[in-house]
């Protein structure tokens, strides 16, 4: 990544794993002053990182009651607001940064806290889909406020543009690099393209296993467990003929994605990805399952000609899944004790990417294979799993000051070529690989099921276990 310039003041809320892996790589790769950078955050952890580099340091939450008295002497005309935090409103800080003419990026659209269990609200209104179209009411002119940029949501949008041309020049369909979101969407369309998972297998192990009354992961318990309880959710495609038993959609909206009446942490869904082969991961709520679908929307005039049918498929570690199991078991419910995974990891490799089904090829899965060791030499205080996200945050916040004016910005409607060109050499190997696994590999080998096996992808795309 070329050097970036940026003489304003930076402001970090939050500083749990992301913000501590994401810092080394802003000093690194900004022209910056250290004394113009301040942490702001709920908890006395990462204070002996934020030493080290000499950075301020703020130990308090940000409420409703006190996140403008908090930021108001922080921030101003343009200035820097980078959000990695939990239990803090996205959209309120989106809001007041335009008031002040600061720039804003976050990984997630994060409600106030609470907002991801509140049972006074209907599902579909604590939905990633209800967040995200709340989001776009903020869409206008202004300061530039980059939404959901992370890995996933966030590189794994651009993974897809990629894999898209990839797979049109291994399929013999010539095509120009599309400049405008028709132009992707009828590629897609043109390509086949009916299902895309966002597939991801964790296999980071640590020197001491999971505990009983421990929830153990390799980032943000918290945002894990938030987002984990939420519905499970999926964009929803146009070849799709009927719902799930327990699918619902939302009264208000896009109505690209659809949600199930039941936490994405006990949803299970299959999926493949290049080393691990097929596996059985969680339909965890992600933006990007909404946003990828809304952007590879064909209309004629109010009638959807396509769209792809997209959801997140996620095996994290395998204490993770352990911690799951139990968080569930205690009818979700925290454990008293949480241990976050960095220095004690042994071995293991973080393999992310989006897994594109449907086209001529089959299935075509591109994305990164990054390796604790990888990671480690790369990077200070970063594993496998939180550097595909703060490499991804700095290419973001790396374009946000190239195009400041941009107002509220999806990373859908970013150009994909330089954000991949910055994150690249971070992401360990980048991989494409075609396969002829579907959801239907294999299926009723135990037990017969009456399934159409000539034409998996006229039949269902998407199969809850």
């Amino acid at each position: 990544m070329k050097q970036v310039s940026f003489s304003g003041r930076l402001v970090i809320v939050g500083f749990g794993s992301i913000g501590q892996g994401v810092l080394p790589l802003i000093l690194h790769h900004f022209d910056l002053d250290p004394t113009k950078i301040t942490i702001v955050t709920a908890e006395e952890r990462g204070r002996e990182e934020a030493d080290e580099y000499k950075i301020r340091f703020i130990c308090e939450a940000l409420t409703p009651d006190n996140y403008r008295r908090m930021l108001n002497p922080l921030l101003g005309n343009g200035d820097f607001l980078l959000n990695v935090s939990v239990d803090v409103s996205s959209l309120a800080l989106i809001e007041f940064c335009r008031e002040k003419g600061a720039l804003y990026l976050d990984t997630c659209i994060e409600p106030w806290a609470g907002g991801y269990t509140d049972t006074s609200l209907s599902p579909s209104l604590r939905s990633n889909y209800a967040l995200r179209e709340a989001a776009l009411k903020l869409r206008g002119g202004g300061p530039t406020a980059v939404v959901t940029h992370g890995a996933n949501p966030g590189l794994v949008s651009h993974f897809v543009k990629q894999a898209l041309l990839n797979i049109a020049r291994d399929t013999g369909i010539e095509t120009a690099k599309p400049n405008s979101r028709r132009q992707w969407a009828e590629l897609m369309e043109a390509l086949s393209v009916k299902t895309i998972h966002i597939a991801e297998r964790d296999t980071q192990v640590a020197r001491q296993p999971k505990q009983a009354g421990e929830f153990v992961n390799t980032w943000s318990i918290d945002g894990f467990v938030g987002e984990g309880c939420q519905p499970a959710e999926l964009g929803w495609g146009s070849h799709e003929k009927t719902l799930p038993p327990d699918g619902m959609r939302h009264d208000f909206g896009s109505d690209a994605a659809i949600y199930l009446m039941r936490p994405g942490a006990s949803t299970k869904v299959r999926t493949w990805t290049p080393m691990e082969g097929p596996f059985h991961g969680f339909l965890i709520t992600h933006s990007e399952a909404i946003s990828i679908a809304d952007y590879f929307t064909v209309k004629d005039g109010d009638r959807v000609r396509f769209r792809p049918t997209v959801h997140y498929a996620y095996h994290p570690c395998d204490d993770a899944i352990l911690s799951m199991h139990e968080l569930a078991g205690k009818n979700w419910h925290m454990q008293e004790e949480q241990r976050l995974l960095m220095n004690e990891i042994v071995a293991g490799t973080d393999e992310l990417g989006v897994l594109l089904m449907g086209h001529a090829k089959g299935a075509y899965w591109f994305g990164s294979q990054l390796s604790i060791g990888e990671a480690r030499r790369l990077a200070p205080y970063n594993n496998a799993t939180s550097l595909q996200v703060t490499i991804a945050v700095l290419a973001g916040i790396a374009w946000a000051l190239e195009n400041p004016r941009s107002g509220l910005t999806e990373p859908d409607e970013i150009d994909f070529e330089p954000i991949l060109e910055s994150c690249r050499p971070y992401l360990g190997k980048v991989v494409g690989a075609y396969s002829d696994w579907t959801p239907l590999h294999r299926r009723g080998r135990l037990f017969a099921e009456d399934l159409d096996w000539s034409d998996p992808w006229q039949f269902k795309n998407f199969r809850v276990v």
